[in-house]
């Protein structure tokens, strides 16, 4: 029996099974949760972006009604940083010095026994600061810049013999703004100490990574801190990190005795929890006339904290994203008072790509050449930067689908020359190259005697569907209805998983939910291998299938008996197993993340410059898809994401470092009105590098739209626009 030869696997999609929880209020977030005495606490925040703190006085805060305690940089205890993990080093420890990094740094916590009283006190808490002049403007450069900080530029070929050699050359500068995660849901965590043991309830995609963080912070064993994050109200990527406020609630809880609860407030949620950074980007693209691309060099300096590590290669999909022999792309980093940066939903991607896919549809109007020919002229049909063939690929396919449904052939090639009305029509396209990820997973199978099963790892659902597609995985695997079978996760005591970010964890939980699932079975198979009573007697794991809650020979689907039937013959009420799952060899192939080709019609208000898009065409090879269902649903919300990131998100920060914006009626968001009608098909099939098959579509839906909208923008009315987002100032 072979994971692989189970076609069920993938489904035309289930409905998810947390819905009902979820819109009936049944479902639990952080800020839910509830201990007897449990005390709230508030933040302090500064109101300068550089300096020190001259003087705080908590007196008139410590006297307000309530109030149980105030924690300053003066009364903290030393609190250790973090380890450093895959996601790179964490965020400084809070309340650790009087240094000022960055407007909206915490300088204090109030515990009261209300929120509102909290709320009340930390208003009462005085600061007086010796200010220094802020670092605030990527193009400052009294900012530290920092080139290749993660050491990870690329250089293939020879950059200035390939633009000598070109006969046409293209060089521009392409900006993007600063966007902030914006999660429905406000970031709360909740801690209740028990001596030197604690328990967080956090908003979190990475339950693992808060218990090493916590740990560390306070001296303790990780086995003494557990997490549990079972629902989170969307992230985005800001939930990968441990940020400063969730080590304030631990502290605070062990400080007065009590469970604390501290519910981050939506300005909070600008400055705390990490943003993606504004980018400046230089392409110089060179080709022959007939469209083959000879050099390619992209430059990206990104804004960064003045302590911040996140990591952000912004042109770390541009070396593999076409078949050029020469290509140079560079990386640098610019310290700025600024909150700290971190992961919003293709985060480098995002970005890169906008600025690769403008580049090269410029160049195609230079060549007088189809954009979708031109992409297609220099499609990469091994990976450029190691020559290996790429363990799967249906790029060309998502090309030709998409063209196909869009209807690609009825573009006029004549750019303003589309009109319907008033309005100016625009047709545009851009590829989607993704890299790929997968890492290290644990999960643990039990089969009970009434005929079900509990499969669970620490893994975490960021709404994604993750709860739903693990079930559905672990019931075919083992041969169950998908109602006899319940899947868990959020529980730090589960079996480890990595974070839910990276477009990897669907293929990382997913495989160890495999190979715990094969090994529940092969317990089963050594529990009947000396049974004469048994018709399985003897059978390996490559013998037998599995159905209708039985383990059956493969030649003999009647030769076989139920899990139910050994359990009770051997006198057993239950049969576990754990599994793990690794990166896998290549094996001479280059692993291959998900690709995509996004097409958008755009209209654009000949008079006023208004912007609407019309229509969007996403193709998508994202491997093997376990629910299809669900799976459009993560490109739609992340096609969402691109139109806000095209057309709307900028945070807004004013000359003193004050986010100006730090509100969702100010900083401006996609609503239903601005969403237009969407087509979603994914093609290809699975990946063999794993045996389920899966590459990741949890971030391959946003990036692409940003450019394809930009694109069509200027086929419609003839301008080109560099700068994201695309305002009606813009066009007038």
């Amino acid at each position: 029996m072979t994971t692989a030869a189970i076609p069920t696997i993938v489904g035309a999609g289930v409905d998810r099974l947390d819905g009902p929880a979820k819109v009936t209020g049944a479902a639990a977030y952080s800020s839910d949760v509830d201990y007897p005495d449990l005390a709230h606490a508030a933040l302090v925040r500064s109101t300068i972006a550089a300096g020190r703190i001259s003087r705080i006085d908590a007196g008139a805060a410590k006297a307000a009604p309530g109030v149980v305690a105030v924690i300053t940089h003066e009364n903290a205890p030393t609190l250790e940083r973090g380890p450093t993990t895959l996601m790179g080093p964490p965020p400084p420890a809070p309340l650790q010095e009087d240094r000022i990094l960055h407007h909206g740094q915490y300088v204090a916590v109030v515990v009261a026994e209300t929120p509102w009283e909290a709320a009340a006190a930390a208003r009462l808490v005085e600061v007086a600061y010796d200010a220094a002049d802020a670092v605030l403007d990527i193009d400052d450069s009294r900012g530290e810049l920092q080139a290749n900080p993660w050491r990870a530029d690329v250089q293939r070929g020879d950059l200035h013999a390939g633009l000598a050699s070109a006969e046409i050359t293209h060089e521009a500068t392409y900006t993007t703004a600063e966007n902030t995660n914006n999660p429905l849901g406000l970031f709360a965590t909740v801690a209740a100490w028990d001596g030197d043991t604690v328990t967080v309830h956090d908003a979190t995609q990475w339950t693992a990574n808060v218990q090493a963080f916590v740990a560390a912070a306070f001296g303790i064993p990780p086995a003494a801190v557990r997490v549990h994050a079972q629902y989170l109200g969307g992230a985005f990527g800001a939930g990968l990190l441990v940020w400063p406020h969730v080590v304030l609630t631990a502290l605070a809880a062990r400080s007065v005795g009590r469970p604390v609860k501290l519910v981050l407030t939506r300005p909070q949620m600008f400055t705390g929890i990490g943003h993606r950074p504004n980018t400046v980007q230089t392409l110089k693209l060179g080709a022959r006339r007939d469209g083959e691309l000879v050099a390619i060099d992209h430059e990206s300096t990104v804004s960064a904290a003045m302590e911040d590590e996140s990591i952000q290669r912004v042109t770390g999909t541009t070396s593999n994203a076409y078949a050029c022999p020469n290509v140079t792309t560079r990386d640098r980093r610019r310290r700025l008072n600024i909150p700290p940066t971190g992961w919003m939903r293709a985060p480098s991607e995002a970005p890169g790509n906008f600025a690769l896919e403008s580049a090269i549809d410029e160049l195609s109007y230079e060549l007088g050449m189809d954009p979708l020919e031109l992409r297609l002229r220099n499609y990469a049909e091994v990976q450029p930067q190691s020559g290996l063939p790429w363990s799967s690929k249906a790029l060309r396919e998502c090309y030709a689908v998409g063209a196909e449904r869009f209807g690609w052939s009825l573009r006029n090639a004549e750019v303003a020359s589309m009109r319907d009305g008033h309005w100016q029509v625009g047709y545009g396209m851009a590829g989607v190259s993704y890299g790929w990820w997968q890492v290290r997973c644990e999960a643990r199978a039990n089969m009970s005697r009434d005929g079900t099963a509990f499969v669970r790892s620490a893994a975490n659902d960021i709404g994604t569907g993750t709860r739903t597609v693990m079930q559905q995985l672990s019931a075919e695997l083992l041969g169950l209805e998908l109602d006899q079978v319940r899947f868990d996760l959020g529980d730090s005591d589960m079996p480890w998983s990595p974070a839910a970010g990276g477009s990897g964890l669907t293929t990382s939980l997913g495989t160890a939910v495999e190979a715990a699932c094969r090994a529940l079975v092969e317990r089963f198979l050594g529990a009947v291998a000396d049974d004469a009573d048994s018709p399985l007697q003897g059978c390996t794991f490559d013998d037998v299938a599995v159905a209708r809650g039985r383990i059956h020979r493969r030649e003999d689907p009647d030769a076989g008996e139920a899990y139910t039937d050994i359990l009770a013959r051997h006198g057993l009420d239950e049969v576990a197993a754990d599994g793990e799952s690794n990166p896998p060899e290549p094996d001479g192939m280059a692993r291959s993340g998900p690709f995509a080709a996004k097409f958008v019609e755009v209209r654009v208000d000949a008079e006023l410059g208004i912007v609407r898009v019309a229509r969007i065409v996403s193709v998508v090879d994202g491997g093997r898809i376990l629910n299809e269902k669900l799976a459009r649903s993560q490109i739609i919300g992340g096609t969402v994401g691109g139109i806000g990131q095209a057309l709307f998100e900028e945070t807004v920060t004013d000359g003193t470092g004050r986010i100006a914006n730090a509100t969702l009626a100010d900083y401006l968001v996609p609503v239903n009105a601005d969403v237009p009608a969407m087509d979603v098909v994914f093609v290809g099939g699975p990946d063999p590098l794993t045996g389920i098959g899966t590459k990741g579509v949890g971030e391959i839906g946003l990036p692409g739209i940003a450019a394809a909208i930009a694109n069509a923008v200027c086929h419609a009315t003839g301008r080109r626009i560099r700068s994201l987002p695309i305002t009606i100032d813009q066009h007038l």
